[in-house]
């Protein structure tokens, strides 16, 4: 089966990092830096943005709040780059197995269901901190931007697979039905978190969207 030609997507590091990585000329003040972070991330996963306080975060880095501001301005600074750092580690653990060599010549269904695994994997791994990622990037316009950039990405991924694995003829147009499931897994994943006790499991979701995907690609021709 011919491939269609969609281009490679980029390396995410070219599209989340922002300026790279900070680098400091004293160990010591890179541990302090990375000690801040690592304190922030647990406690926004435990308390959300808003309950989150900088003495909170500077007393479970283990230093002054003075200490706080001498490596960021406010939490917004650093929350932006606990968010930028697990997005980057969600590309290359969990995206980075989108790609077309990993489903050489497997049968469509088994490419289907292996890929939704893996899109599932990356959406309902941090329920908790996806649901304040979700709740800032509505009202926040650099949270906002991380996200588009980072679902665009998920999406381009995705649509190099399929523009890889189908022809042309079975998917006319790779970008939006890669939209489209990136979409449905996302917003599923989402109803998943946010139901407690839900009456569907995971796995009657995958293979309800499996068997959708697959008819509406390939009809019976499975």
């Amino acid at each position: 089966m011919k491939a269609a030609l969609v281009p490679s997507p980029p390396p995410p590091e070219l599209l989340l990092s922002e300026g790279g990585p900070r680098r400091f000329t004293q160990e010591r003040a890179r541990k302090t830096y990375e000690a801040l972070i690592k304190a922030a991330e647990l406690i926004f996963y435990k308390k959300g943005f808003d309950a989150t306080q900088t003495p909170d975060i500077a007393v479970g880095a283990g230093v002054s709040v003075g200490t706080f501001y001498r490596y960021f301005t406010d939490k917004k600074e650093v929350y932006l780059e606990v968010v930028r750092r697990n997005l980057l580690v969600s590309h290359h653990e969990v995206l980075d197995r989108l790609t077309p060599d990993r489903f050489a010549n497997k049968a469509r269904r088994v490419t289907i269901a292996e890929a939704l695994r893996i899109m599932f994997d990356y959406a309902t791994r941090h329920p908790a901190m996806n649901r304040v990622f979700r709740e800032m990037s509505i009202r926040d316009p650099d949270v906002a931007q991380l996200k588009h950039v980072f679902d665009a990405e998920g999406v381009r991924r995705l649509a190099h697979l399929i523009g890889a694995v189908c022809s042309r003829d079975q998917v006319a147009d790779p970008e939006a039905t890669a939209q489209v499931i990136h979409t449905a897994v996302v917003e599923t994943a989402n109803l998943m978190a946010e139901e407690s006790g839900r009456a569907v499991s995971r796995t009657r979701f995958e293979k309800a969207l499996g068997e959708m995907i697959m008819r509406t690609l390939f009809g019976n021709a499975g």
